[in-house]
């Protein structure tokens, strides 16, 4: 049994924590919302972030982030991504040098264009190697039910390697080692971009045939984006890169699927964000990965159409129209 703190009382954090007391470790989960972590503690649910489930008994929450972090034996990171540095700089005087650190981020932070394990190197001066990354195919409202799932377990150090998969492995969670961190992190932050575009073509009312490439090509960006910063282009063929994608593009449940529907069918930023009140990461990071992709000469046009109709500079109709003018090439 370990002792792990988890960093982040929404949806994607209690998730995990319920896995983790299902795979036997004691969880404490540390959240800002005193009303989320009272209930987390008095009524064992949490329904502001996951209606109608019962959370084990055993799971326990705190908004003292300083007790959190002197509980802990390993610490999982599960709050918003555009939030991570402020918030790592706000807890970096006390926050433990020596413990692994398990990133859930997907996301590229806007005004670096750095990785999330990459922001947290930078500000609490980890080596990589005590870090790692779970990713994958991962709709909180299903896992939660406990609904057969996998993902992938990513570090440069097969120790966190291994303990991750220890760490989230039970009877309906599957956990795939991968020594491809920055291919693994690149096909996370870029899915919700792609998710995006997806939403915006059905609700423009496009079928699956739009669908379909919008996925595909897609893909095929974010693949040649990865490899050009030393990813291995099989990761995106994976459950990180493609399962992940799918998923996310494809279910109702995916905020970035649903933020892009109500776009593509209003036309408005600004109803879509009524709307959708949840962090939706795509909105955030197209332009981060476009501007990654200019740093080494990439052309990305569904990614570049995305950022462009999120930044207000274009409209859904006349980003399809855009894309469907691009400069056709070989496929693969």
């Amino acid at each position: 049994m370990k002792k792990v703190a988890v960093l982040g009382s929404g949806a994607w954090g209690t998730t995990l924590a319920q896995v983790m007391i299902d795979s036997g470790q004691q969880v404490l989960i540390w959240g800002r919302n005193k009303k989320v972590v009272r209930e987390i503690n008095r009524r064992h649910s949490n329904r502001r972030f996951l209606k109608g489930i019962d959370l084990p008994r055993e799971l326990k929450a705190t908004t003292d982030i300083k007790a959190v972090l002197e509980f802990a034996e390993v610490i999982v990171v599960a709050i918003p991504a555009q939030t991570l540095r402020e918030n790592l700089v706000q807890w970096k005087s006390f926050f433990p040098s020596n413990l692994p650190i398990i990133s859930t981020l997907k996301g590229i932070e806007v005004e670096s264009q750095y990785r999330m394990t990459e922001v947290m190197q930078e500000v609490l001066g980890t080596d990589v190697s005590q870090i790692g990354l779970i990713t994958g195919p991962n709709l909180a409202n299903e896992i939660i039910a406990r609904q057969p799932a996998g993902a992938v377990a990513a570090s440069s150090n097969q120790e966190i390697i291994d303990l991750i998969v220890t760490l989230f492995s039970t009877n309906y969670f599957r956990i795939y080692p991968s020594k491809d961190l920055i291919g693994c992190e690149f096909a996370g932050a870029a899915k919700s971009v792609i998710a995006l575009a997806v939403g915006i073509a059905v609700g423009m009312g496009y079928g699956e045939n739009t669908q379909g490439l919008m996925i595909t090509r897609g893909l095929s960006e974010v693949t040649r984006l990865g490899e050009a910063y030393g990813a291995n282009p099989l990761t995106f063929l994976g459950l990180a890169g493609i399962g992940d994608l799918v998923a996310s593009a494809q279910s109702p449940l995916s905020r970035n699927r649903s933020f892009g529907e109500v776009l593509g069918k209003s036309g408005s930023l600004e109803k879509a964000k009524q709307q959708i009140v949840k962090t939706v990461e795509g909105v955030y990071s197209a332009g981060a990965m476009l501007e990654l992709a200019h740093r080494v000469g990439l052309e990305a046009p569904i990614i570049e159409a995305v950022a462009d109709v999120v930044a207000g500079s274009l409209k859904p109709k006349d980003a399809v129209e855009r894309l469907m003018k691009v400069s056709i090439k070989a496929e693969i």
